[in-house]
């Protein structure tokens, strides 16, 4: 049966559901530049208004995976475990999680990105250790992974090319906040990566992609199914994002943090949900009676951290990057603090030079936020409440004026009770 664009896109257009053989040469086509961008670009508007339903989403997805490459981890003695953030302010889990899990005797293929707009990536993050390399081969990847049972490295350009190819289209044509087309984005790379189970952190509030419960919940429920649907153990957690995860916000900053973690110590609103989401792998890979709180305790998750940077070029003992500026906000009243806006600590941390607009764009491995306090803490009037870091101080009014409005302080005796880190469970 031939093809063509203009059809395919008539059907979505008119609210009619896309044949699986439609879909498969829709995405083959576009991976080939047999379909325009502009056509695509069309396709894409018509999902964004009118949805796809699961057989379609899953067809959808199995197309971006036949694209290109799968992976396969089936020669490693270990189960594989992987998990996958949609991203938020100040969240860092990836760096202790992955070791932690390797600790405990899962291997952990993560495949992580670099970060765009206020929510810094992981390779960016782990970037500011000396030497250390994001790019890896196959075989380096499963040489890191045999030996040392953890890797965070970047995706190679086989696993689903028709997602990187799509994903750039909707950055630029406003139709990235669609959950069918998020959803088989985030998956389609997933299950090409080969890994046996998964644990998806999806992120709610005001620092995440998703601002609400219910559009949360949707999207986590699309890709449990399809994850299932393709032979994956798939759960998720819908976490808590309306405050930063931790005590910082920027790239090295964030580092360490994350070694504080691996040392034993930490905020401990980071380790509660490294913990959980450590506990979610670890089940889902079949080791559910190993103990990932014994491992952060007794150095050994700090042992695989520091195999797993070395193994990657990195310096684990090397000093940090520090910005050559910083500038304290102290707090405008005394009281309870009731409301540090997450979306405000991370749009001021990606001005003072934490993240990027463009994929080109450098960023600054020092430039971030400390917090001195988090929501429910006491205040006085004029103690530090964040310290902000940068190498271009001109850059701190404009991040100052992100910060307008993200303050919230109550009276002395304001009633305020933290809310839990992981909200919902599903799968």
């Amino acid at each position: 049966m031939s093809m063509d664009a203009i059809s395919v896109i008539r059907t979505k257009r008119d609210r009619g559901e896309l044949t699986p053989a439609q879909i498969d040469w829709v995405i083959d086509a576009y991976t080939r530049g047999e379909v325009a961008h502009e056509q695509m670009s069309s396709l894409a508007m018509a999902i964004f208004l009118n949805g796809m339903n699961r057989t379609e989403i899953a067809r959808w997805t199995a197309a971006m995976i036949a694209s290109g490459e799968r992976m396969d981890f089936s020669s490693l003695a270990r189960p594989t475990a992987d998990k996958h953030s949609t991203g938020g302010v100040g969240d860092k889990i990836t760096l202790p999680l992955a070791p932690l899990v390797a600790a405990c005797g899962a291997a952990v293929p993560q495949l992580s990105g670099r970060g765009l707009g206020h929510t810094g990536g992981t390779l960016d993050k782990l970037e500011s250790i000396p030497g250390w390399r994001a790019t890896l081969s196959n075989d380096e990847m499963l040489k890191v992974l045999r030996d040392v049972g953890s890797v965070i490295c970047a995706a190679g350009d086989g696993l689903a090319p028709a997602d990187k190819k799509l994903y750039a289209l909707r950055d630029v044509t406003g139709t990235v906040e669609s959950i069918p087309l998020i959803a088989s984005s985030i998956m389609s790379k997933k299950i090409a990566e080969g890994t046996g189970s998964l644990v998806l952190d999806v992120k709610v509030g005001s620092g995440a992609f998703m601002k609400h419960l219910d559009d949360a919940r949707e999207l986590a429920s699309t890709m449990v199914e399809l994850g299932t649907d393709h032979g994956v153990k798939t759960v998720a957690l819908l976490t808590d994002m309306s405050t930063p995860l931790g005590l910082t916000a920027g790239n090295a900053l964030e580092v360490r943090e994350s070694v504080e973690v691996l040392a034993g110590g930490g905020p401990q609103d980071v380790v509660d949900l490294t913990l959980a989401l450590a506990r979610e792998m670890l089940d889902a890979a079949g080791l559910s009676d190993a103990d990932p709180t014994k491992a952060l305790a007794d150095g050994s998750a700090m042992d695989h951290w520091r195999r797993m940077i070395t193994a990657q070029g990195g310096d684990p003992d090397a000093a940090l990057p520090v910005a050559r500026e910083t500038h304290v906000v102290p707090a405008p009243s005394s009281g309870v603090l009731t409301t540090l806006d997450a979306y405000a600590v991370g749009l001021a941390a990606w001005r003072l030079g934490a993240g990027r607009a463009r994929k080109e764009d450098p960023v600054q491995a020092g430039a971030g936020i400390e917090l001195h306090a988090k929501p429910g803490d006491q205040l006085t009037a004029g103690q530090p409440l964040l310290t902000l870091h940068t190498d271009t101080p001109e850059k701190f009014d404009y991040a100052l004026a992100a910060l307008e409005g993200g303050v919230e302080i109550g009276a002395p005796d304001a009633a305020f009770t933290a809310g839990p880190v992981v909200l919902e469970r599903i799968g």
